[in-house]
């Protein structure tokens, strides 16, 4: 099973933020440099984070990103489904449908499959992933700028 690049890139989101202090606040945009990610995709990854109570966002001056205490306790696997939602691996009713679906028993197999994956994944908390040595990676990363030395001021450029 593979999972979407909205999941991974909301994964990566909530183990930044599940490293950051309490009290500490980060923007959407300073998590999308930090993680190589585009900011729409952060931006729409984290207003789902927030419709599911897993992180919190206030607007304007003095605000962010947070990580609520349901996001700090919640299962990978938890998150995964609510992300991926409970739909089948495979289109057995695309366009046009599949002739076997009305005696597949691939369908069940898969979906039987597919429940096992969470379930093992419903083990592991958010806390697990941000463990030694993940942690103080994303502790340490800086946005692309910060590493980007500054370029030297030309004649042109100054004008």
């Amino acid at each position: 099973m593979r999972l979407t690049a909205f999941t991974d890139i909301s994964l990566r989101i909530v183990m930044r933020l599940a490293v950051s202090g309490r009290d500490e606040l980060t923007t959407t945009r300073a998590v999308a440099d930090l993680l190589a990610v585009p900011y729409t995709h952060a931006a729409k990854a984290v207003a789902r984070l927030g419709e599911l109570g897993l992180v919190e966002a206030r607007r304007g001056r003095g605000g962010g990103l947070q990580l609520t205490e349901a996001g700090r306790h919640a299962s990978v696997g938890g998150i995964v489904r609510s992300l991926e939602g409970g739909g089948d691996v495979v289109g057995c009713d695309d366009s046009p449908p599949c002739p076997l679906r009305a005696a597949c028993r691939l369908r069940s197999a898969l979906r039987e499959a597919q429940e096992a994956f969470y379930a093992s994944l419903d083990t592991v908390p958010i806390d697990s992933l941000v463990a030694s040595p993940t942690g103080p990676v994303l502790l340490s990363l800086t946005r692309p700028e910060a590493m980007t030395p500054p370029r030297a001021e030309t004649a042109e450029t100054a004008l």
